[in-house]
């Protein structure tokens, strides 16, 4: 009976061990380009999931990286006189470079074209083949390069120039004739809609799961899998004349990463994954091709498909012909890491397309940090260091407003929590600076600056601030880890008391800790071209300041000599009266 209750009690515990595992994943970059902003907003969202998680005691692993097999790859590569392969190196590094440029904290960077990959790739096939899913035969259609699909004839158009295009993004199609391999993915259909029935998260938002069931229910035909007219991708098992077509080799990247198809390892029980955060462009592949080949494998699915929208600059979408594309490493260097990253999360709502321009993110860094999260700091914690020699102070009795402004933050858990479950990122920071406004309120209306209030009152006041303004730099840790670093440091807040465990009554501030001088964490952003201007005006403006400048001294002049021929005639007038 004892050893009965032991093996319970250790699989219970196995059980909760696999429980508070978190597996997230962005889609891996294409690296025939520089970085852009889109792919720096994934990342960035990606991100502040993973800190999330980590920070309420998740294990997590966070995957990125890059896509480097294709047909784009070999001809952009050909079109700049290098290999394949030094285009992948030299681009390959551009994004990791990227991810830490804006603080992306992932545990593993996977490269397509490493040998892990080739060998899940090869395993995912062979499972594939035993299930009887994958057959040869001759196809022929209308080939995108660019997104690297098969569309069909209903799916194409001719346009004014004569040319066909696919009508679902635009790009240029041309008929392909070639002997590939096949996966029976007509055969999965009926499955798929039953695990899209069973599970309604499995996509998200729910406008995308309504695309793919309806697409789904318009009928599945089989999928090409394979390229004999390429030689740069990953050898198909036993017939090395063919490759494997990237989609399946991209998609394969996220198992690869656990280590479940090359052997297990101690990441292997991390699969499925939890949630692939994707662009809303490649739903299809992520949420039908994909659960498909899992199905075929044997393999578990991911519990969620969450696809974000577009990044547009100024409601246009980003295009080099245009030339409004914006450059990640320019925008962190100029606005700041932390900056761009809460712009991007608090301005967006996840799962629809954002909108940036200069204004709004200037506009944002001022509302939201400089004079919300950052003056709420730094008026709470001076008035500590001058009212109390930065000490804590010992609050006293708490009055209503007190003790509501408490409540409030130590609700903010819970209202976070239950965003986040659904990666409703905009959600969680609106809970979170609808709590700074209510704390600018509370100072506002409590007036602890009155001279008229006691010490003891003061003291309460300066303490129930620090202790929302504590509760709030835990919460935004995700968005912004370093400035919630620096705001935490200020209140003498060690590491272990930063996770959210110690949210709520429970990581109360301690009376009588000493704080350290306070420091502004949130600048004011102003334009430096404003200001340069201001600085330095033109040889042009200098000369119609000075021509003004002798215009005011020429016409003080000219108003002393009237003033005075005015004098004289009164003096004159006057004696002649007399």
């Amino acid at each position: 009976m004892l050893e009965a209750a032991r093996r319970v009690l250790s699989r219970l515990k196995e059980i909760w061990r696999v429980a508070q595992k978190f597996y997230i994943t962005t889609a891996i970059s294409y690296p025939n380009g520089a970085p852009h902003i889109g792919h720096a907003y994934e990342a960035i969202a990606s991100d502040a999931i993973a800190r999330f998680e980590r920070l309420d005691s998740k294990d997590v692993l966070f995957l990125t990286g890059t896509d480097e097999h294709g047909l784009k790859m070999v001809q952009t590569a050909a079109q700049e006189g290098v290999t394949p392969r030094a285009l992948a190196d030299r681009n390959s590094a551009r994004f990791r470079e990227m991810a830490a440029t804006l603080d992306v904290s992932c545990d593993d960077f996977i490269r397509t074209t490493e040998p892990r990959h080739y060998e899940a790739c090869a395993e995912l096939w062979r499972r594939m083949a035993a299930a009887g899913d994958i057959f040869k035969k001759k196809y022929g259609g209308w080939y995108s390069v660019r997104d690297e699909v098969y569309y069909k004839e209903a799916e194409t158009e001719i346009r004014e120039d004569g040319k066909r295009y696919s009508t679902t993004t635009g790009t240029p199609v041309e008929w392909t004739e070639e002997e590939t391999f096949f996966f029976r993915l007509s055969a999965y259909q009926q499955k798929l809609l039953d695990h899209y029935e069973a599970n309604p998260d499995f996509v998200l938002p729910p406008e995308r799961r309504n695309e793919v069931v309806s697409f789904v229910k318009m009928g599945l035909e089989d999928l090409s899998i394979s390229r004999s007219t390429l030689d740069w991708g990953i050898p198909v098992p036993g017939t090395p004349e063919h490759v494997m077509y990237v989609w399946i080799d991209a998609l394969n990247n996220y198992v690869t990463a656990t280590g479940l198809l090359n052997g297990g390892g101690s990441r292997a029980n991390h699969w499925p994954a939890d949630v692939h955060v994707i662009g809303k462009d490649i739903v299809r592949f992520h949420a039908i091709y994909w659960p498909a080949f899992l199905m075929s494998a044997g393999l578990p699915l991911p519990h969620r498909v969450f696809s974000h929208g577009f990044v547009l600059v100024k409601g246009e979408k980003m295009s080099k012909s245009v030339g409004n594309v914006v450059d990640p490493f320019a925008l962190a260097s100029h606005y700041g890491v932390d900056q761009t990253r809460h712009f991007f999360l608090r301005e967006v709502v996840f799962g629809s397309d954002g909108n940036y321009a200069p204004d709004m993110i200037a506009t944002r860094i001022n509302a939201d940090l400089a004079n919300g999260l950052g003056n709420l700091a730094q008026r709470s914690l001076s008035m500590i260091t001058k009212g109390f020699g930065g000490l804590v102070p010992q609050p006293g009795p708490f009055t209503d407003a007190d003790t509501a402004l408490l409540a409030k933050a130590d609700a903010l858990y819970g209202l976070c929590r239950t965003a986040m479950d659904r990666q409703a990122i905009k959600t969680w920071l609106d809970a979170v600076w609808d709590v700074i406004g209510e704390g600018d309120r509370y100072f506002a209306s409590e007036k602890p600056f009155d001279k008229a209030l006691s010490s003891e009152r003061k003291g309460t006041i300066l303490y129930v601030a620090a202790e929302v303004v504590r509760q709030l730099a835990i919460l935004v840790q995700p968005a912004m880890p370093a400035s919630a670093s620096k705001l935490l440091d200020l209140l003498a807040q060690p590491v272990a008391a930063r996770s959210f465990a110690a949210l709520g009554s429970a990581g109360r501030l301690a009376p009588g800790t000493q704080l350290p001088e306070p420091q502004g964490v949130f600048p004011r952003y102003v334009d430096p071209t404003v200001e340069a201007g201001k600085a330095a005006p033109t040889a042009e403006q200098q000369k119609q300041q000075k021509l003004e400048k002798q215009q005011k001294k020429n016409a003080s002049r000219e108003m002393g000599k009237v003033q005075g021929r005015d004098k004289n005639s009164g003096d004159k007038a006057g004696r002649g009266q007399t």
